[in-house]
């Protein structure tokens, strides 16, 4: 049986309460939801989980917010914290024996197979990707560039599609929206998954919908790339995160993982030598940043978190400006890679 890291998700979210009377047995249900103290399971009331609710989106059962700290997530995190997992593949071969599925067999690399999810969706999200157009003068490049987001050469991955299907859920009416598309692929490029931003016309900002971004196919392990990396390259969470980087440093090959839970199982080029984390400053992005930069040591790769002056790098390209992101990255680089990597022009 193989199943995505999603549906795992929302495969515990039908069985929330029983997840919390497991993992958080120091709380207890009130209303809709389960308080507690914290995703450590800590005696209190300030985090609280969803019960009941949607299965995905806005008000989704099994979401989980900390008042006190704003920390926030899901299920699979909850089982991840509160059992102090580092490995994602712990992760979920916890999360399988609380839902009784097959376990997966030891012999097995759970990152190298490509059955985490349906071959169904991963050839969905192939066709969409070639149904898609390069962003160039579309309302996709429009979009980027109100984000404060120029270098967009190069960026075969990025697609744009004019009327891309969305159901906000199981019972509601398709509806159609223009979308930036972005092709998620393994190392040896191949398409295994696709990313979608859905947009407004104008391009000024995302669709006013409950989920404006959602992926589909075989994540876990691969990424949204921008060139192709051999013995340096930097990794993120988000698509604009690694496009505000590739603003100062266009000529290193970059990888957008997704989510911070995907950072963590991220497939790394055999022959890298020195990987660049570019991590989001929050919990979720600090953790992703420490388990991966310790995978990579594991592998006898340098590891570097770059890390950003306000909540991500695309916060600060707006907000600070390119010609104060550009000094703040260069001295987090190693010497060895500005000349090679970073744009080294001086602001007008």
């Amino acid at each position: 049986m193989s199943i995505s890291a999603f549906d795992l998700a929302r495969s515990l979210a039908r069985e929330a309460e029983g997840v919390c009377r497991r993992y958080l047995s120091n709380g207890r249900r009130e209303g809709r939801y389960w308080l507690v103290g914290d995703v450590r399971n800590t005696p209190g009331r300030s985090l609280f989980v969803r019960l009941k609710g949607a299965e995905y989106g806005p008000g989704a059962a099994g979401k989980w917010t900390d008042a006190a700290t704003g920390e926030h997530g899901d299920l699979l995190d909850v089982i991840r914290t509160s059992c102090e997992l580092t490995d994602f593949r712990e992760v979920v071969a916890e999360a399988r024996r609380f839902l009784v599925m097959p376990e997966v067999p030891p012999d097995v690399d759970p990152l190298r197979r490509p059955a985490l999810a349906s071959q169904s969706s991963a050839i969905s999200a192939r066709r969409l990707v070639a149904m898609s157009r390069p962003i160039a003068g579309t309302i996709a490049e429009t979009y980027l560039n109100q984000r404060g987001i120029a270098h967009l050469d190069d960026v075969a991955s990025l697609r744009f599609h004019p009327r891309c299907y969305y159901r906000p859920d199981a019972s509601s009416p398709t509806e159609a929206w223009p979308a930036m598309i972005a092709a998620v692929t393994d190392l040896e490029g191949r398409i295994t998954g696709a990313h979608r931003t859905w947009l407004h016309p104008s391009g000024c900002y995302k669709a006013p919908i409950d989920t404006p971004r959602r992926s589909m196919g075989q994540l876990l392990g691969h990424a949204v790339r921008f060139g192709v990396a051999r013995d340096v390259m930097a990794a993120g969470e988000g698509i604009e995160t690694v496009l505000s980087l590739r603003c100062v440093m266009p000529n290193l090959p970059m990888a957008a993982a997704l989510s911070a839970a995907h950072l963590v199982a991220l497939r790394l080029p055999e022959r890298l030598r020195r990987l660049y984390i570019a991590r989001d400053n929050d919990p979720a992005g600090e953790h992703a940043a420490a388990v991966l930069g310790d995978r990579a040591l594991k592998a006898g790769i340098e590891a570097i978190v770059l890390s950003p002056q306000l909540g991500d790098f695309n916060e600060d390209l707006r907000e600070c400006r390119i010609d104060v992101l550009r000094p703040a990255l260069r001295a987090q680089i190693a010497p060895a890679d500005v000349a090679q990597f970073m744009d080294l022009a001086t602001p007008d």
